[in-house]
């Protein structure tokens, strides 16, 4: 009875393996008829199709019937507005590197398109979107202690927009975009600033500080930055700088918590304990 089972393992090993064969080639086989359905299809139809992938959210899928359409017709109206849509359909799905890719290209091949101006508003986007973006948004994460070089990126391509296009419709939601990535840049530096102030490094702290001033002037940060000068001049015994801070911050931010002495406030050594409490500051108040 053992011999018998054992002689028929191999028989029904070959069945499974012949089952699970006919099923990959059906897959493959179905997929290759969506592919073969669109094989000469007029740009116009391919367009729609895609497009109405595109309106359903279906990203993956717009992605690939336009990269359909530029491979059957790499040239023409159809094709350039094709290659647009590729950029944006990868942005939607998260595919940021790709897309940064797909718009390089664009602008390479058409620096002087009509639509030059969108690529480089949706590479600002793009490069606003990249690293941690997912961790940012579920456990508040401060993007100003990430890696700032892609939001640099990031503002470098809302400045070309804004400087180079300025009566485009993109320009204005560029300008708010840098104002949005300068405070992010200023948080950086007062946040490093007060690294440097609550080690006792009060020079640093100070040189910090007026960096920030001098290289984003007007930022939500600014008065943060006087009040942080006004506390390592008082910890450094410069009474007159001291009390120079103190009246720019009294003229500026009366109600800046530093002129009641609540501030920095840092947060306590039993909070950065909690790895799952968002990142709070000395800056955050609340």
């Amino acid at each position: 009875m053992t011999l018998r089972f054992a002689s028929l393992r191999p028989i029904c090993l070959l069945l499974v393996l012949a089952v699970a064969g006919t099923g990959c080639t059906s897959l493959k086989n179905m997929f290759s008829k969506d592919e073969d359905s669109l094989e000469g299809v007029p740009v116009e139809q391919l367009y729609a199709v895609a497009r109405e992938s595109m309106e359903g959210g279906n990203w993956n899928g717009a992605e690939q019937k336009y990269q359909r359409l530029v491979a059957q017709y790499p040239y023409g109206p159809y094709t350039e507005q094709a290659l647009m849509e590729i950029a944006y359909a990868q942005f939607k799905s998260g595919k940021h590197e790709e897309a940064i890719s797909s718009i390089d290209r664009f602008i390479r091949t058409y620096p002087t398109h009509r639509n030059t101006v969108y690529m480089y508003y949706l590479r600002g986007l793009v490069n606003s979107s990249r690293d941690t973006v997912f961790l940012q948004r579920v456990w508040r994460l401060d993007p100003s202690r990430r890696d700032l070089a892609t939001p640099q990126q990031a503002y470098n391509d809302f400045s070309i927009v804004a400087d180079r296009y300025p009566n485009s419709r993109y320009a204005a939601d560029a300008r708010q975009r840098m104002v949005a990535l300068r405070n992010v840049f200023a948080r950086h530096e007062i946040e490093t600033a007060l690294y440097y102030l609550r080690r006792g490094a009060y020079v640093a702290a100070i040189d910090r500080a007026e960096y920030l001033l001098e290289t984003y002037p007007q930022s939500m940060y600014q008065n943060d930055a006087v009040a942080l000068m006004a506390e390592a001049y008082t910890q450094l015994g410069n009474e007159a700088l001291a009390a120079d801070a103190r009246r720019v911050l009294e003229l500026n931010a009366p109600q800046h918590p530093w002129l009641d002495g609540d501030w920095p406030d840092y947060p306590s050594s039993i909070r950065k304990l909690n790895p799952f409490a968002s990142e709070k500051s000395a800056i955050d108040n609340d």
